[in-house]
């Protein structure tokens, strides 16, 4: 129940700050509080998910970190567009995570058998592209991280969650602000990328 209260705050007060970063004027502060927000609770998420043997997700967790980590350095940076090099090695640690968390599923459980599997393969999906493209102040993201969402939330019920199903049901209403505010955002220019510096 800890480990649940805990990373559920996290990604929960993750979601509001995001989403509240879309509208603001001044986003910066927002933006790195949500990206904080994100790695404080993910540690809990990667202990409940592997302590369930539920490695994809796990693996997809601790995968997100280099993109979390981007976002925090770009909103503290106040960087504009993505430099190749970085881009480059946050895209290669998400798919190298992706593939080790299906691979060693794959392998305990001798295939892509259960419903727990292929929900955890649309959190895969929702959560790395979701975050990588957040990162990026991309509206996009957050519709991945609706799907997401929806099967992480069905996911926790199905294992008795109960604390982190509800959660994910209201962050879906934190997503769909955040999309909303992203939408008007767009059109204005200012949803451009991070980090065009040669050094990070």
């Amino acid at each position: 129940m800890v480990l649940q209260l805990w990373g559920g705050a996290g990604y929960l007060l993750a979601k509001a700050f995001l989403a509240y970063a879309e509208g603001a004027k001044e986003d910066r502060v927002w933006r790195m509080a949500g990206w904080l927000a994100y790695l404080a609770g993910l540690p809990a998420w990667v202990v409940l998910l592997a302590g369930r043997q539920n490695w994809i997700a796990a693996a997809i967790e601790a995968g997100g970190a280099p993109a979390l980590v981007l976002g925090l350095v770009s909103a503290w940076k106040r960087w504009d567009a993505v430099d190749t090099r970085i881009d480059f090695l946050v895209r290669t640690g998400t798919c190298l995570m992706i593939v080790g968390g299906i691979a060693y599923s794959v392998y305990c459980f001798k295939g892509i058998t259960t419903l727990s599997q292929a929900l955890e393969l649309g959190v895969t999906f929702g959560f790395l592209l979701g975050t990588y493209l957040l990162a990026k102040k991309k509206a996009a993201g957050w519709l991945l991280f609706a799907l997401m969402l929806g099967c992480m939330g069905s996911l926790m019920y199905l294992q008795d969650k109960t604390v982190l199903a509800v959660q994910q049901g209201i962050s879906l209403l934190l997503v769909a602000a955040g999309f909303i505010r992203a939408l008007r955002r767009a059109p204005q220019g200012s949803g451009a990328a991070p980090p065009p510096s040669p050094s990070p």
